[in-house]
């Protein structure tokens, strides 16, 4: 009797009543794995462009353009970067210069040229009677850059960064309605014209987004090349002439 308790027990039977009857001698059956959900569709990959364009396009002014490209999260430049660099400047000027990108000091103060080579910008065009601060708009500079937020140690834009922003750019430049644009150095040239090779670009007018265009060297590359500051005057003549006719 006693062995017959002991043998039951080691089959299982340890209980002397359950709510249904159960098989011990029977092998396990296997758990059946609860019902997963359907899978969700991975979300469609936004077009950085697009968005840009859409942005760009449905800003009615300069305010609405500089929130737009506030609020644009696509580019990287942005989570890095102090803040948004717009533009400086008579929006009413019929000379917009366009450079590249901010740089530290730029970053730091929210307007674009303020370092050295704003200095010296601002020193050039003087010589032709424009002035960033000159409330009369046919004495008047309007500047902006490609790209507003400002590269990780001043490093060149990246192609990707320049088309991703070309959209609010050519938004800036319609809203203006400059007669002239100034594509100040290598990177402008590539965004508003395709091109670049400054040294051979520069001095040769160009049309760009409908405007007559005029390459010229950077003032950051005049800091650096001085000897290149005798090209500049003379592009400099050429923009003065320009206007007057």
């Amino acid at each position: 009797m006693k062995a017959a308790l002991e043998w039951q027990i080691a089959c299982g039977a340890d209980e002397a009543i359950l709510d249904a009857p159960v098989d011990r001698t029977s092998p396990p059956k296997a758990e059946v794995p609860p019902r997963q959900a359907p899978a969700r569709e991975a979300a469609p990959d936004i077009d950085p462009v697009a968005a840009a364009r859409t942005a760009a396009t449905t800003a009615l002014d300069l305010t609405t353009l500089r929130a737009a490209m506030k609020a644009y999260e696509h580019c990287d430049l942005k989570r890095g970067a102090k803040q948004l660099v717009f533009s400086d400047g008579n929006a009413n000027a019929r000379v917009m210069i366009v450079g590249e990108a901010p740089g530290r000091d730029e970053d730091i103060e929210g307007r674009p040229f303020v370092g050295r080579a704003g200095q010296l910008l601002d020193l050039m065009f003087s010589h032709i009677g424009l002035f960033r601060t000159e409330s009369d708009s046919e004495r008047a500079l309007y500047i902006a850059n490609v790209l507003p937020w400002r590269p990780p140690q001043n490093r060149d834009p990246k192609p990707e960064e320049m088309k991703m922003m070309l959209p609010f750019l050519e938004r800036h430049v319609e809203l203006v309605d400059p007669d002239l644009i100034v594509a100040m150095g290598n990177h402008a040239c590539l965004a508003l014209l395709g091109q670049r090779g400054i040294t051979r670009l520069r001095g040769n007018w160009k049309m760009a987004l409908g405007k007559p265009t005029l390459p010229m060297f950077h003032p950051a590359y005049l800091l650096r090349t001085p000897e290149a500051k005798r090209e500049t005057w003379a592009d400099l003549l050429s923009l003065k002439d320009k206007l007057r006719r």
